[in-house]
């Protein structure tokens, strides 16, 4: 297996660049942190912070991305779910790999700094140092709970999304926050119950391998329930109205139905539909709050 990009056709080169930015992931990201800067306005949202904001966040969190691929690259390579992906393959090397996260971060944050503001760069910089560096290298290899207390750098969009548009943090911004964070762990930990096997080869202290299923699958149940209670607090301070009511009332009771089945009577391809509805759930939620925002029906 090659391990440069030397000889291979432009398209691949680029395609094998792309990969390193996890681009499913990264999608979600700039989805929900555009939604904020929408919520974040009555109006219109500014021509140039929405361009130069979704630029700035998307490359900076592609290299974040790319930064933990680099250092997981021998436990991606165990791993079924990841031994595709460039580094395990030999498509790029590490040096690229890190040049390329270099420039692609440092255009990102540039690009918020001069055409956003510096709070917003400053925030997509902890929030790059948060996954990157605290999530990837300290919480993942040495604690199960990885996924809840580096859920905040993954909760962050909206709220950067919040402050491209307003330079400052309002508390309804912090509520968007708190519902990513109380979504992340049931969201990951029904991921890590089906593919358990591959973390526990990788020694990843996931919480499955390291305090079982049955411990793991009540507590995708508690925090569901924690997630439901959250996700009611748009309406509870007058954030939304009865299009996000209406939306996250059904959302949670189906999100509620795997949690409980989870619980009770487990297989993996129950869980594999959890993760899947999780991803639904997140996108269809905060479509909802855009609705709302615009579309205001009295209760």
């Amino acid at each position: 297996m090659s391990t440069s990009l030397a000889g291979q056709p432009l398209a691949s080169r680029l395609h094998q660049f792309y990969q390193l930015t996890k681009p499913r992931v990264v999608s979600l990201i700039v989805f929900t942190a555009v939604i904020g800067m929408f919520l974040s306005t009555p109006g219109m949202v500014p021509l140039q912070a929405l361009i130069a904001g979704t630029l700035g966040i998307a490359f900076t969190a592609g290299a974040a991305a790319a930064v933990n691929c680099l250092v997981e690259q021998r436990l991606d390579a165990l791993m079924v779910r990841t031994r595709y992906r460039p580094l395990p393959r030999g498509q790029v090397t590490s040096l690229q790999t890190l040049v390329f996260a270099a420039v692609v971060g440092g255009t990102g944050l540039v690009i918020l700094y001069q055409w956003v503001n510096a709070l917003t760069m400053w925030l997509t910089l902890a929030t790059f140092v948060g996954y990157a560096v605290i999530y990837t290298v300290v919480l993942k290899p040495l604690t199960p709970q990885n996924i809840v207390i580096g859920g905040a750098s993954g909760a962050m969009p909206p709220v950067l999304g919040w402050s491209a548009v307003t330079g400052e943090i309002a508390a309804d911004a912090l509520i968007l926050f708190l519902i990513i964070f109380a979504w992340t762990p049931p969201h990951f930990w029904a991921l890590a119950l089906y593919r358990k096997g591959d973390y526990a080869k990788a020694g990843v202290p996931m919480l499955p391998v390291t305090h079982g299923d049955k411990f793991t699958r009540l507590h995708v149940l508690l925090y569901t329930v924690i997630l439901t209670a959250v996700t009611l607090m748009p309406f509870v301070t007058r954030m939304s109205g009865a299009i996000y009511l209406a939306t996250v009332l059904v959302l949670d009771a189906v999100f509620l139905w795997y949690a409980a089945r989870i619980y009770v009577a487990y297989t993996d391809r129950l869980a594999q539909r959890t993760f899947r509805y999780s991803i639904f759930y997140l996108t269809a939620l905060f479509a909802a709050l855009l609705a709302d925002h615009y579309i205001r029906i009295p209760i």
